[in-house]
């Protein structure tokens, strides 16, 4: 994607037509860095404000940005619609986690001259980083695209957000830019908190750009990996917050298989088919046990249910499945159980289902194992547990992990192995759906994500963030989260010991 070995911030290339250029790229950073003053002093009230009025304005216009997108993704109205509806949604549940408050990790160490070395005052809390690069992602057009989670996380912590649209659909990122920019200025946002950008040489220039302080991105290995090693590469290098590839494996029981096989075919089949495989969840290897024909139980499934070929993302993603899918099923020990993976139409994806043995996994991990995005699965059978447990490690990072077994099974030798290789492990269920809330983690090892935080749900504000601490400060130079009568009203850690505001004052009006 880039040159890699050159971390020097270079010119970029002149841009096509209609992409930023660098002096307009400069401008907008520059304006960004001067927003910066004003959203990181912010009351949090302000931020939530800002947050609802970009929800509501989006949904208010869903029935103009659906019809965009579905002509642009081919992902259709009902998917597309429900999108909007979590895209708002997460934009909302940011509002209430700015308001609570408890993202700030607000600590405060009294004196103590009786511990050894004796204890200062400390008072420690979370601040932003500053103006934050998003990538929007060319599979969610919605949530995690131009007001999609990395977004809404940045600007709740009060980083300004300089987004670049995806081509693959560059009106809807472009009208939907133009509708965020707008409400956050009629909320009473600082010029320069939102921006959008295009073109490819702009996001590599972006991600260069001195006043960045860090990047969100969703997509390719190869793409944000070169994007990392520059970000890395910087003389001042900044956070790559990167979701890259995952192949999420499964793993299911020699009970499970016996009491419900049919039913774990259905559900699979429904769950790497679902949006023509593209999901970054897409159950793509499912240990299961040897002479089970559980892969032939798979087939029927997709029989029954028509599966056939559906349009995929862009051109170009489909090449890459038709290619990758039939180099997968080329490869020694690897058998075709359904589809034809040289048979892909062009600018669709129509299901393949691979079979494989743990032997084969083992000993070719890094071309049986890896991603490929499209309605695909490789199913690896496996002797004992033990065995498909020795060639899970074989896996690597990935964003879930998901294990069927039957009440009264011994799972924790199961958990361990899927705990180290993933970043959320599910009982039952299949991994694609993604819930935002409070508690999710979506993020792994590499080369799942480039870090150990989430890029869902309220931990996400993390990333952009660090710890400042004020040692023997005098209270009218603390942030009011750190003065001893708590004035906001936030959930803080007081000489160790965790104290929660009174009932009902969390969203008091005196909350900033």
């Amino acid at each position: 994607m880039t040159d890699t070995a050159a971390p020097a911030r270079t010119a970029a290339a002149p841009a096509p037509a209609g992409d930023t250029t660098r002096v307009e790229l400069d401008g907008v950073a520059a304006a960004a860095r001067r927003a910066f003053a004003v959203t990181a002093a912010a009351t949090a009230a302000e931020r939530a404000a800002w947050l609802r009025a970009a929800a509501d304005a989006l949904d208010a216009a869903r029935d103009e940005l659906v019809p965009i997108a579905d002509e642009e993704t081919r992902l259709g109205t009902a998917r597309l619609t429900g999108e909007v509806a979590r895209t708002t949604a997460q934009l909302r549940l940011f509002a209430d986690a700015v308001l609570e408050g408890s993202y700030l990790e607000a600590t405060v160490d009294h004196p103590d001259a009786t511990t050894i070395p004796p204890r200062p005052d400390l008072r420690r809390m979370l601040r932003p980083l500053g103006p934050v690069a998003v990538f929007g992602a060319s599979n969610f057009p919605f949530a995690f695209s131009v007001a999609g989670g990395d977004t809404a996380s940045a600007l709740a912590t009060g980083c300004p957000v300089i987004v670049k649209g995806h081509p693959a659909h560059p009106r809807l990122s472009a009208r939907t830019a133009e509708i965020v920019a707008d409400a956050l200025a009629a909320a009473g946002a600082p010029q320069g908190a939102f921006a959008h950008v295009t073109g490819h040489e702009t996001g590599v220039a972006l991600v260069q750009h001195p006043e960045i302080r860090a990047v969100g991105f969703t997509g390719s290995l190869g793409g944000g990996r070169a994007l990392f090693d520059l970000a890395q590469q910087r003389p001042d290098p900044i956070p790559f917050y990167g979701e890259l590839s995952a192949v999420n494996p499964v793993l299911i029981t020699p009970a499970a298989i016996e009491a419900r096989a049919d039913a774990l075919a259905t559900g699979l089949a429904g769950s790497f088919t679902l949006g023509a495989g593209q999901f970054c969840t897409n159950p793509g290897v499912v240990f299961a046990p040897a002479g089970s024909g559980f892969g032939e139980r798979v087939r029927a499934a997709l029989d029954a249910a028509s599966t056939g070929p559906a349009p995929m993302l862009t051109d170009g993603i489909a090449a890459a499945f038709a290619s990758g899918i039939a180099d997968l099923a080329g490869r020694d020990g690897v058998e075709v159980v359904a589809g034809d993976p040289t048979a892909q139409e062009p600018g669709t994806g129509a299901p393949v289902v691979l079979r494989t043995t743990t032997a084969a996994v083992v000993g070719d991990p890094g071309a049986l194992l890896h991603e490929c995005f499209g309605p695909s699965t490789l199913i690896v059978e496996y002797a004992d547990v033990a065995d498909a447990l020795a060639a899970a490690r074989a896996v690597g990072g990935s964003l879930t992990a998901t294990v069927h077994a039957e009440p009264g099974e011994g799972l924790a030798p199961i958990v361990e192995v899927l705990s180290e290789i993933a970043g959320r492990v599910l009982f039952a269920g299949w991994p694609t759906g993604v819930a935002v809330s409070w508690a999710q983690q979506h993020g792994g090892p590499w080369p799942s994500t480039t870090s150990i935080h989430t890029s869902v749900g309220v931990t996400a504000m993390r990333r952009f963030l660090r710890p400042i601490a004020f040692q023997d400060a005098p209270e009218a130079a603390l942030p009011p989260e750190l003065r001893d009568a708590n004035p906001l009203r936030i959930p803080r850690r007081v000489d160790g010991m965790l104290v929660l505001p009174e009932r009902g004052s969390e969203h008091a009006p005196a909350a900033g």
